[in-house]
């Protein structure tokens, strides 16, 4: 072979190898696994890995079909570990010792069709008391994927292993839009899907929201809050002057302050509500335009009671006004369940006018957070299904909606009876 054959050889193989290494992402494990006991997840990735029976779940969205090659980059801190990395039937068993950070290579799996992929590392064997410390997942394959799905460096891991947040923005009539007092809503949580860190919020507006929560696997809660006028997220810093009042509550309720998404005026009451059976949500407002402050209060329905249940009256001050910016949304708070799916039915929604007249709203505009507008995470749903809006989120799930569409549920007609006068009493 002379010179020149040696020389086209040669760039024949760089260029095969450069075509074969035409796309390649770094995933962090800190925003995008899940482990239960036995080892931790953090900002840094898999950590403190003692356990045999612990199971990390790596996950991100391919949008191309093909073959990836998997590396992962960890360390042993001390002796030598043997590690099982499974995707689907695909079984990689590696023997690991390095103990100072390097990328290792695992092998080769197939993604047949636009969608979630799932890697699990679980611990085989081990000399020292911790199997590795991995920070990061490393694919690569030949077809550059433009729409590659999973949390980034550089964003909230947070927020990102919490899933992305769904809401419902309601469509009040413009002539009303200005005069609404009264705000009702329904939610039905669906069989099995009350998962832990799940807030079913209802009755969202201008200044607050009012939902239930999922918040051990013995306590649930309703949860009433208004926010300050004075933005921060500490609520030791509001002056005075601009901190929520407290007018009134119910027997059983607590109330405090809370911060770290805004802060305000906080009241919840535990109860123990139940999947498959609706609960309602009454929100009332009484602006008063001369002292420029608002007074917000929120009621709570058990029908199997057929009880309603006072959670508190606040009031907002330097400003006066009706309710306003009409919403719900389904959030997961817990970053220890953002692998999990949750879906929530939001049913016979009405708001009444100056004049008592009570009118339904059946039309809703579907939109989500930032962590799904950054394309972090494509696990989010909504539509309408009969007279329901429904909201999902979290769980990896493939099917996800567009979000802006504007949803229209059929009209129910059966507006809500209530005794104001009554309620007033609680």
């Amino acid at each position: 072979m002379n010179k020149r054959q040696l020389l086209f050889s040669f760039l024949v193989l760089v260029s095969l190898s450069v075509s074969a290494q035409t796309f390649k992402s770094i995933i962090p494990l800190g925003g995008n696994a899940y482990v239960g006991t036995g080892a931790k997840i953090k900002d840094k990735g898999l950590v403190e890995w003692t356990d045999l029976q612990a199971i990390t779940n790596i996950y991100f969205r391919a949008s191309v079909p093909q073959i990836l090659n998997i590396s992962l980059r960890l360390r042993v801190p001390e002796g030598k570990s043997f590690i099982r990395v499974k995707s689907g039937s695909k079984i990689f068993d590696k023997e690991i010792s390095n103990s100072i950070f390097d990328t290792i290579s695992i092998g080769k799996i197939e993604v047949k069709a636009a969608g979630h992929v799932k890697i699990d590392i679980q611990g085989l064997k081990k000399t020292h008391s911790q199997f590795a410390e991995i920070s990061d997942l490393i694919i690569s394959g030949e077809k550059v994927d433009q729409d590659l799905v999973y949390v980034k460096n550089g964003s909230s891991f947070h927020f990102g292993r919490r899933g992305p947040s769904v809401h419902l923005r309601y469509d009040i009539p413009p002539i009303i839009k200005s005069d609404v007092k009264w705000f009702y809503n329904e939610i039905k949580v669906p069989a099995k899907n009350d998962i832990i860190g799940s807030y079913y919020m209802a009755n969202g507006f201008g200044e607050g929201y009012f939902g239930m929560q999922v918040n051990s696997p013995t306590e649930r809660r309703i949860l009433f809050s208004v926010w300050s006028p004075f933005v921060t997220d500490d609520p030791k810093s509001i002056p005075d002057s601009m901190k929520i009042v407290l007018l009134k509550k119910g027997a059983t309720v607590k109330t405090g302050e809370f911060g770290n998404e805004g802060s305000g005026g906080q009241s919840y009451m535990v109860f123990p509500w139940k999947t498959e059976q609706s609960y309602a949500f009454l929100l009332g407002v009484k602006p008063d335009f001369k002292d420029k402050t608002t007074e917000y209060t929120a009621y709570f329905k058990d029908p199997v009671q057929n009880k309603w249940f006072l959670i508190a009256r606040f009031k907002r001050p330097q400003k006066a006004t009706n309710l306003t910016n009409l919403y719900s949304f389904l959030e997961n708070f817990a970053t220890t369940t953002g692998n999990i799916t949750r879906m929530g039915y939001f049913q016979n929604q009405w708001i009444m006018d100056g004049t008592g007249k009570w009118h339904e709203l059946n039309s809703a505009k579907f939109t989500a957070d930032a962590t799904a507008r950054g394309n972090f995470r494509k696990d989010y749903a909504g539509g309408v299904k009969g007279n329901k809006f429904f909201l999902k989120n979290a769980g990896f799930f493939n099917q996800f909606t567009s979000m802006d569409q504007i949803f229209k549920r059929e009209a129910d007609g059966i507006k809500p009876e209530i005794d104001f006068d009554e309620l007033d009493k609680l």
